[in-house]
């Protein structure tokens, strides 16, 4: 890669709830799928202030118990993705952005591939952080 080429860096969370479902948002624009809360990172910001600027916007909440768990390419995007496992207030109600319709919590069977490998990650987190290309 050289120097003046680009790609996208992103920030996004593995929220689980009690039962061990993983959190998804449903896109409004692109291919309208199911994604993690989060997004890009923007210039000047740390990963850290991305993903708690992006789930602020996205949830409208504030994450807690933030922890990153794995780093990631996508080769077919040509993006860098940092993901942290992190977890919802107790007691506060998720308010979505207009960028997403619902949200549901999906089992891990459930997941794409690709989702499912980085929440396995996430869960099975020891103190070493994974690096994965897909």
């Amino acid at each position: 890669m050289a120097f003046n080429d680009t790609y996208s860096f992103g920030a996004h969370a593995i929220i689980f709830n009690s039962v061990g479902h993983v959190l998804l948002l449903k896109l409004t624009y692109g291919n309208k799928g199911w994604s993690t809360p989060g997004g890009s990172i923007e210039p000047g910001e740390t990963i850290h202030e991305a993903l708690l600027r992006e789930c602020r916007e996205e949830l409208g909440v504030e994450v807690q118990n933030v922890v990153l768990t794995g780093f990631y390419y996508h080769s077919i995007v040509n993006s860098q993705v940092a993901m942290f496992r992190c977890s919802l207030p107790e007691n506060e109600e998720i308010k979505l952005s207009v960028e997403h319709s619902e949200y549901q919590w999906f089992p891990l069977e459930e997941l794409a591939e690709v989702q499912r490998i980085r929440a396995i990650d996430a869960m099975e987190y020891q103190g070493q952080v994974i690096s994965r290309s897909f």
